[in-house]
């Protein structure tokens, strides 16, 4: 049967310390989820995030956000008062997110929480699970701090190049900072595995987001130079991105650092058996950004400015995936087949077994799209939009052509008389797709001012916050009946 869900990022949680987290209002979200008869909860990257506050930029892979973390269950916890909380400048009645005060006053709680903890028991079985990435997180983290935040590549050459014996003393004079953010990685991981609990005790599963690449400024990068395109004083040599697309006219320079696949398949590509491996324990459903990039994938010459000059290199493909199904038995993956496709990359999507997607705002502008949405391979997710794209509503009344619009009235039955939002919800759960996830932005029918991010902008993103009216009774009750209806 065909499974509906929501995507909406964990940040965007109602909450009044200044960002969602997993907290009472996620164990809320899943009571509406459930109460609307949905199977599944979409999120972001969970990884911590860097400059730009981007969830698909992170110091690490394998971390999570400590950002995320939630203050009345360490007050619960003991580890928090509620003098901390009330003294902490993060109350934020706004709704959008402010990083910056996050970034200085949350951190500071939560390593307070370190000092008072009870917990260094659960807390060592937890980083002796975790050995392999946990300390060399916690070491990069406190390592910029005493760099002053800046990028690895600029501290001081014994641990830009990892000396061992600095390393060594440098942990020795540093051990309470250290343990202080392996101990946030142990608090997200405790209320995340209960939030998880949670969510399939009511038939929810999580669906989370992989970006196929990692931040260069990232102890990934740092502790594994040899897996990527770096020259001798490792700096890139080529960095990634898109050509000019839909989304911008120069392209996307996203300049992530490009894998070394040559090196990666000579251990039969282990570090990403271990990053999929690691998803998989926390979510049921993992979605891989930029799909296309094993395919083929467009690398930019290093100090370039924009996109659009670059070179498209072939990927490691199936052989790369064969290894993946085999060594998790066909996991969940979904695959983020968007942007310009050729035959490898379909070829490669079929050949993994994995559902790929469809953005209905961009099949809108010709029937003879439209007519292909009805006649698709069923294994696919419909999406009305994404987090890169504008509101449903937004995107109608700013961004659609006259043509575009005259296909979305036909299509689904919109007049101008009746609901757009609700015209929308019907078409998606009436489609012959075995997957329908909407952004909670369009469940609500909000237009582009609760736009999460938008491509090519390095400001104003990935800050938006629902309140906790928005998950009402009135919309449940709706999607409900629309699920009951219309869902066959």
């Amino acid at each position: 049967m065909k499974k509906t869900g929501i995507l909406l990022p964990i940040f965007s949680l109602p909450n009044k310390y200044g960002i969602g987290t997993l907290g009472k209002n996620a164990y809320k979200f899943i009571d509406f989820l459930s109460d609307s008869k949905q199977d599944l909860w979409q999120i972001l990257p969970t990884n911590p995030t860097s400059y730009g506050d981007s969830p698909y930029q992170s110091f690490s892979t394998f971390a999570q956000n400590p950002y995320f973390i939630d203050l009345e269950m360490l007050v619960e916890d003991k580890l928090l008062t509620n003098k901390d909380l009330k003294e902490s400048n993060l109350f934020n009645n706004s709704s959008y997110i402010d990083y910056g005060n996050i970034f200085y006053n949350k951190m500071k709680l939560l390593k307070k929480a370190y000092l008072k903890s009870s917990l260094f028991e659960k807390q060592f079985n937890y980083n002796k699970k975790n050995t392999f990435w946990v300390k060399d997180y916690a070491m990069f983290m406190v390592l910029k701090e005493y760099h002053n935040n800046v990028s690895w590549d600029n501290w001081d050459d014994l641990y830009k190049y990892r000396n061992d014996k600095a390393l060594k003393e440098f942990y020795k004079s540093h051990k309470d900072e250290v343990e202080a953010y392996m101990f946030m990685q142990f608090l997200y991981n405790r209320q995340w595995k209960q939030l998880l609990k949670y969510a399939h005790s009511k038939n929810i599963k999580i669906v989370g987001d992989m970006p196929i690449y990692v931040a260069y400024d990232s102890v990934d990068v740092w502790m594994n130079p040899e897996l990527f395109m770096l020259d001798q004083w490792l700096k890139p040599t080529v960095v990634a991105g898109v050509p000019p697309d839909y989304f911008s006219e120069t392209g996307q320079l996203w300049g992530n650092p490009i894998y070394n696949y040559e090196i990666m398949k000579k251990d039969n590509y282990s570090w990403w058996s271990k990053r999929i491996g690691e998803a998989l324990k926390l979510l049921d459903y993992v979605r891989i950004d930029h799909f296309r990039g094993f395919s083929a994938f467009y690398t930019i010459p290093y100090g370039m400015k924009d996109a659009k000059v670059g070179t498209w290199v072939k990927g490691p493909g199936m052989d790369l995936f064969a290894r993946i199904n085999e060594n998790f038995n066909n996991p969940n993956i979904i695959a983020e087949n968007l942007g310009l496709l050729d035959d490898d990359v379909n070829k490669l999507i079929e050949d993994t077994t994995y559902p790929g997607m469809k953005i209905l705002e961009f099949e809108m502008y010709s029937m003879d799209n439209i007519k292909s949405l009805r006649k698709i391979n069923p294994n696919n997710i419909l999406y009305p939009g994404t987090h890169d794209n504008n509101t449903f509503v937004g995107w109608y009344n700013e961004n659609a052509s006259k043509d575009e619009k005259e296909n979305i009235n036909k299509e689904l039955g919109y007049t101008g008389k009746n609901n757009l939002t609700n015209c929308l919800i019907k078409y998606c759960y009436q489609s012959n797709f075995d997957y329908v996830i909407i952004l909670m932005q369009d469940i609500l029918g909000l237009d582009s001012s609760a736009r999460i991010n938008m491509p090519g902008s390095s400001e104003g993103n990935w800050r938006f916050m629902f309140k906790e009216s928005n998950f009402n009774k009135k919309t449940s009750d709706k999607l409900a009946s629309y699920k009951e209806k219309y869902v066959k």
